[in-house]
């Protein structure tokens, strides 16, 4: 809320000493502009007093830049011929947190990505591994796990859920947006469960919408800060990339792009009815969907290519405005004419197959496939980055680098590993000065805005242009720049 501290207001009125006659209009003056401030204070934030979350839209402006904790809690053996964590570690979250080469997650991390401008931390999780099948092998040197003899079951383990809410409360605490997900529980390997399928979903439904109502239920009582997101890169039966079927003979098949679009619409809409099922804040909360694959949509080498964007359906709320639907991109910027005039396609093609059904966007994931970027085209993939955070922010759509921004033994310092690339992106988005630069307040007085501290925490939602004057003297940041109020 729009709220001067008790004390403050007590100083600011002991100011006023009215001793005699000749004070008293002077003081009805001074009251009446009291009175009418206040009146004004108070309603500037109502929705904030009534528990309203902020709109999905303006979740998705409120991220500006985020970044992926990635092969973290994601982390999994993905293979049921070789489940080499559950065979050969103690199965703690630990030995999970730790199995792809990232150390254990401490708060400072999250601390600094806050201080270098990054404002949302997207957490990818997956389950299957912490739930109730047992990992019993045959022999001593057998991995072999067989699902359908050591079910998974329904069940999420207490000690894994524990951890995962002890890092989100690292990314809240800095006032920073977490988006929490269920991750490679999809994808190509033969663990995953959820399957772009119409089959397949009469067969998971129940055990998925479970596990989202043990998660929404873990959370129920987080703010706006905290946004689910149902699944994340879902692929057919052929496990086909790029549009739906391609990996069938002849790269299409009908039949099945069919079934799995209509399995990524089941699965959204399922998602959805799961977390509001549960009431308390998840009513309203901001929700993420992905399409098919979490396809962008580029190139021009198949007519298919589009339909994920094109086949992806607005789920049915109980709520309006508190969806978002999520794309990933990975361009090759060896030519970066043309990654750049890609990125603009992109972004059209984004608001007319999408953002046009009714919700606003992310880019959950974004970096380059070019082989060694970081070296041969590193000059490229340095200016492309910035050129794609500018585009996205003109968008409206908020984006979360992949990973390796800080990797590694560096995530424990903390420290970035490629500054440059951080300097990129925040340039991007803040502008050449960086997110340290100091802005002059906006002259235009129309609309409203939210207001926020520097390290990130709400102060004012929704304060009209012309009530920012009335701030007391500080820093604070208004549509992701710094202000100075003298």
């Amino acid at each position: 809320m729009f709220n001067f501290q008790s004390g403050e207001a007590r100083n600011q009125f002991s100011m006023f000493n009215f001793q005699s006659g000749e004070a008293h209009s002077t003081m009805f003056s001074i009251l009446r502009f009291s009175v009418s401030l206040l009146l004004l204070l108070m309603s500037l934030t109502v929705s904030a007093a009534d528990g309203d979350f902020e709109t999905a839209l303006e979740a998705v402006r409120n991220m500006r830049v985020g970044w992926n904790l990635g092969n973290t809690f994601d982390s999994n053996s993905g293979d049921t011929l070789n489940m080499w964590i559950e065979h050969w570690t103690g199965r703690t979250p630990t030995d999970y947190e730790t199995a792809w080469g990232q150390p254990v997650t401490k708060p400072e991390l999250m601390a600094m990505l806050k201080e270098a401008g990054f404002n949302a931390v997207r957490i990818p999780v997956t389950w299957y591994p912490h739930m109730e099948a047992k990992f019993n092998f045959s022999s001593w040197e057998n991995s072999i796990w067989y699902p359908s003899q050591d079910d998974i079951g329904t069940t999420v383990q207490a000690e894994w859920m524990q951890r995962v809410h002890e890092v989100v409360d690292y990314v809240v605490s800095q006032g920073m947006y977490c988006i929490l997900n269920v991750h490679h529980d999809t994808g190509a390997s033969n663990t995953a469960w959820l399957i772009a399928d119409g089959d397949v979903y009469t067969q998971q439904r129940e055990r998925y919408e479970n596990v989202w109502k043990q998660i929404a239920e873990e959370f129920k009582d987080y703010d706006e800060h905290l946004l689910f997101e149902g699944y994340n890169e879902m692929l057919d039966v052929k496990r086909s990339w790029c549009f739906a079927s391609f990996g069938s003979e002849g790269n299409y098949n009908s039949a099945i792009a069919t079934s799995a679009y209509n399995g990524i619409n089941s699965f959204a809409q399922s998602f959805v009815n799961a977390v509001r099922s549960t009431g308390g804040n998840n009513s309203q909360r901001n929700l993420v969907v992905c399409t098919y694959g979490a396809c962008d949509g580029s190139g021009t080498w198949s007519s298919h290519l589009q339909d994920p964007l094109k086949e992806m359906k607005l789920p049915n709320d109980v709520v309006d405005g508190h969806l978002i639907f999520e794309v990933h991109s990975y361009p090759d910027v060896k030519n970066l004419s043309s990654a750049k005039s890609d990125v603009r396609t992109l972004i059209s093609n984004w608001k007319t197959y999408l953002t046009a059904k009714g919700a606003p966007m992310i880019v959950g994931e974004w970096g380059t496939s070019t082989e060694n970027a970081y070296a041969n085209y590193r000059s490229n993939y340095l200016a492309f980055a910035q050129y794609f955070i500018e585009q996205t922010k003109a968008s409206d759509i908020a984006t979360f680098h992949w990973m390796g921004l800080t990797d590694g033994e560096h995530r424990s310092v903390p420290e970035f590993n490629q500054q440059d690339l951080v300097d990129a992106i925040i340039k991007g988005y803040y502008g050449e000065g960086g997110f340290s630069a100091i802005h002059s307040l906006p002259a235009d007085d129309s609309g409203r805005v939210d207001i926020y501290s520097p390290s990130g925490v709400m102060l004012y939602r929704q304060v009209p242009r012309h009530a920012i004057p009335s701030l007391k003297k500080g820093i604070y940041v208004i549509g992701g720049k710094k202000y100075i109020q003298q």
